[in-house]
């Protein structure tokens, strides 16, 4: 108990949540959120908004469609989810329920500059970019993130929801999925994942020793212009496709211009020390993840077997 509110008490104060939000830690991940929201936070309508900006949401708005009417208010599907929609091109929906974002995608490597506007309740999907930045939590209904990228290890989801949003849930809702009743459990409706909670209150104590939001983001910000300088300079060796102003701090893709030279390069980056550097199965291609973990330094061995790769093979 007197870790499950110390590590409460510490992210209320690095993400400067709201007093009255609720803060939720529970077991599932976001592939369980993906139909835990729609449950929740329909209430008495039946259809929800969804901006469509890679893999992830995606699967969010898969997800949804077993419990309400999805209509999503833009894509960027048509021109390979290299960029953020305009904001002029979506199409809200006055009566939706909630619109949902993917903050930042893990497998296209896009993110969003800041949150979006909505005439419904934000619902944000941070998985891969909470505590790596600041985040205006009073400007959201709920935000959900899995503890494994940038807060702790897998086995524990944070959800930080706005009281005014738990009345909503819908009859079938289970009490274990029901956002009211964990509240009124204190996140303790069964047995929760102790040693993920565990864990993840030693992280939010490294990150307040480390300097807080700020001085992550301006690390992960670092990190993140080294590696996308490594690419724009390889004179086309190396090759990002998301335009520069949607460019993730948290996830780098990209590929090389001679594919053929791709296992090559993660064999030989192993070698080095370099590891998990293989694209997701559904894009291909390279993927550096920069998490909270990652240092400037491990950042700089990988630049440097990139440029040297490239002198070699170019």
């Amino acid at each position: 108990m007197e870790v499950a509110y110390q590590a409460e008490h510490d992210l209320r104060e690095i993400l400067q949540v709201p007093g009255e939000y609720k803060v939720l830690f529970l077991q599932g991940g976001a592939s369980l959120q993906f139909a835990q929201v729609p449950m929740n936070l329909l209430g008495d309508k039946r259809t929800a908004d969804y901006l469509h900006t890679g893999l992830w949401s995606g699967k969010a708005i898969e997800a949804a469609r077993r419990y309400c009417d999805v209509r999503i208010v833009a894509s960027s599907k048509a021109s390979g989810f290299d960029r953020i929609p305009e904001v002029s091109d979506w199409n809200l929906n006055s009566n939706a329920a909630y619109l949902h974002y993917t903050e930042n995608e893990t497998v296209h490597g896009v993110q969003f500059v800041e949150a979006p506007d909505g005439v419904a309740p934000l619902v944000c999907d941070a998985c891969s970019s909470l505590l790596s930045k600041p985040i205006d939590v009073a400007k959201h209904g709920l935000v959900y993130a899995a503890a494994q990228k940038n807060m702790g290890v897998a086995g524990l989801t944070v959800v930080i929801v706005a009281p005014a949003l738990l009345d909503a849930a819908q009859t079938f809702t289970p009490d274990i999925l029901n956002y009211a009743r964990i509240t009124d459990a204190q996140s303790m409706l069964n047995t929760p994942a102790t040693f993920p909670w565990y864990l993840t209150g030693l992280t939010l104590k490294w990150i307040k020793r480390s300097g807080g939001l700020d001085a992550l983001h301006r690390l992960n910000q670092a990190k993140a212009e080294l590696l996308y300088r490594t690419l724009d300079d390889s004179n086309g060796f190396y090759r990002n496709s998301v335009q520069a102003p949607f460019r993730s701090i948290n996830n780098v893709p990209f590929v090389l211009a001679d594919a053929a030279l791709e296992k090559t390069f993660v064999q030989q980056a192993e070698q080095a020390g370099l590891n998990g550097l293989k694209g997701h199965a559904s894009v291909g291609g390279m993927r550096a993840s920069l998490y909270n973990a990652v240092t400037l330094q491990a950042v700089e061995v990988l630049t440097d077997f990139m440029k040297n790769f490239a002198r070699v093979y170019g």
